[in-house]
Parts: structure tokens; C-alpha cells; sequence
């Protein structure tokens, strides 16, 4: 960056720091506020390490932590109501009519359960955040971004559509990849991953940019920047696998696709109509 230039708006941090002054990496910032070698591998992973640290760190914020605790409320109900109906249907229903093997269709369906619940927990845990996904979005722009204007008006309505096509897509792709996740272990971890790597990062890019810029110009900068995407989504469902990281992990998702948003480059100014 030239001297005496002003810094772009994407790389003022908290108490307005620049982002390469202990929040972004300074290598990884290039003239413009372009990020540097674009696209490179190298600098791929310095942002993203960036962007994580800078949205856990963000969960110390008080209304992010009122939005954890409430989410984790919703996401731990659910899943007890879902446990407890399963339960009841399994122990109430003779399949066989013989008790040894009718308690082993029960244990069985019990694991099955339990293994459903893990695989699906992404999708519910992000349904249950989903009418707070634009609150997160706004008060780590508080802390973070506090030049930005006024963001895009996204109703709740428009957020709730995007998460509940992410839970539909999200059961249904993982329930037909159940049987390699059964069979085929070593590699069932990465196709977890890769899975629902593509939908996450595309369904929480979307969440964060349509707040700042219109749906064509969204679709375009996730095109445009589709390797990184990928990766910052294969990144939060790393985090959904990780057992109580996973229950926060809607909250650091959406605070660390907000910063690699942030950080992209693009050709025009953010809208920001009221």
C-alpha cells in the first residue's frame, strides 16, 4: 500500500486497527488492499488461520455469547425430543415377537440414532441459529468493521429460506452417503468433510454477502472465489466434528465466513441500501 493511501474499509480491525496489525496477516495484504497472490495456496491458509482466530476471539463479545448459550438451549432440546420419540417407537414395537431379538433391533436402532444425530447435528444446529444469523453477522461488523454503512435489509423470512434449504440438502446428501460412511472408513471422514464442506460454504458465504451485495453480484464473488469458499466451508465442517466445538460452531461459522467476505476483493463499492 502506498504511503499516505487510506486503508480499505475490509482491513480496518476492532478499535480500528489495520487488519494486518495483529488481525490479518501483513504478508497476506497486497497493494489496493488486494490480498495477496490471490488464490494462492500459501496465502489461502494464512487467511483462513486468520479469519478462525479472529471469529473465535469474537465469541467473547456479550451478545454472541446470550446467541451460543440460546442456540445450544434449542439444538440440545431438539435432539433430546428426537432421542426420546425414537426410543419410545423402538421400545413399544415388537419387530420379531422375540425379546432376545427384539432388544438387539432396539440397541442397534439406539446406535443408529446416535450416529444420525452426529451426522445431522450441522444441519440442525444451523436451523436453530438461523433467525440469528443475521444478529451474529451485524455485532461482529460492530467490533471488527465499525466504518461499514448500513448493511442490505435481509428478512428473517429470506435468512430462514437459505437454512432450511441447507438442512434439506444437508440430510438428504449425508443420508445417501451413509453407506460410505459405514463401509468405507479412513476415507468416510473426508467425504464428511468434502460433502459438507460445498454446502456449508455456500450456504454461509450467501448468508454474509447478501447483506452487503446484491443476490447477482453474490453468486458472481462466490463463483469468482470458489476454491477459497470451499475451503472456508470444508473448515466449518471440521468444526461440526469437533464434539463440543460443534455446539459454538454456527456462531464461529458465521463470524469466520464474514471475514473472508471481508476480505475478498471486489471491483465495485458494497451496496449498502438501509
Amino acid at each position: 500500500m502506498a504511503r499516505g493511501d487510506k486503508p480499505p474499509h475490509w482491513a480496518i480491525g476492532r478499535r480500528g486497527r489495520l487488519a494486518g496489525e495483529g488481525d490479518w496477516p501483513e504478508r497476506a495484504i497486497g497493494r489496493r488492499g488486494r490480498l495477496a497472490g490471490e488464490g494462492g495456496s500459501r496465502t489461502n491458509g494464512r487467511v483462513m488461520i486468520a479469519a478462525l482466530v479472529r471469529a473465535v476471539g469474537d465469541l467473547s463479545a456479550p451478545p454472541l455469547r446470550r446467541i451460543v448459550w440460546l442456540s445450544l438451549a434449542l439444538a440440545v432440546a431438539s435432539f433430546a425430543v428426537l432421542w426420546i420419540a425414537i426410543a419410545v417407537i423402538l421400545t413399544h414395537t415388537a419387530l420379531f415377537g422375540w425379546r432376545p431379538l427384539d432388544w438387539i433391533v432396539n440397541l442397534l436402532g439406539s446406535l443408529a440414532v446416535l450416529v444420525l444425530s452426529w451426522l445431522l447435528f450441522p444441519a440442525v444446529a444451523t436451523m436453530m441459529t438461523g433467525c440469528f444469523l443475521d444478529r451474529i453477522a451485524t455485532t461482529v461488523e460492530a467490533l471488527d468493521y465499525p466504518d461499514h454503512g448500513p448493511a442490505r435489509r435481509v428478512s428473517i423470512g429470506e435468512t430462514m429460506i437459505a437454512t432450511l434449504r441447507l438442512m434439506g440438502l444437508a440430510i438428504l446428501m449425508n443420508l445417501l452417503a451413509l453407506p460410505v460412511y459405514v463401509l468405507a472408513p479412513g476415507i468416510n471422514f473426508f467425504v464428511f468433510l468434502g460433502l459438507n464442506g460445498y454446502l456449508f460454504g455456500r450456504e454461509y458465504f450467501e448468508v454474509v454477502a447478501l447483506r452487503r451485495l446484491e443476490p447477482t453480484a453474490t453468486r458472481a464473488l462466490r463463483r469468482r472465489f470458489a476454491g477459497r469458499v470451499f475451503l472456508g466451508g470444508v473448515a466449518i465442517a471440521g468444526l461440526f466434528a469437533v464434539p463440543l466445538v460443534n455446539l459454538v460452531a454456527p456462531v464461529i461459522a458465521t463470524a469466520f465466513m464474514l471475514h473472508l467476505f471481508e476480505g475478498l476483493p471486489r471491483a465495485a463499492p458494497q451496496p449498502s441500501a438501509a
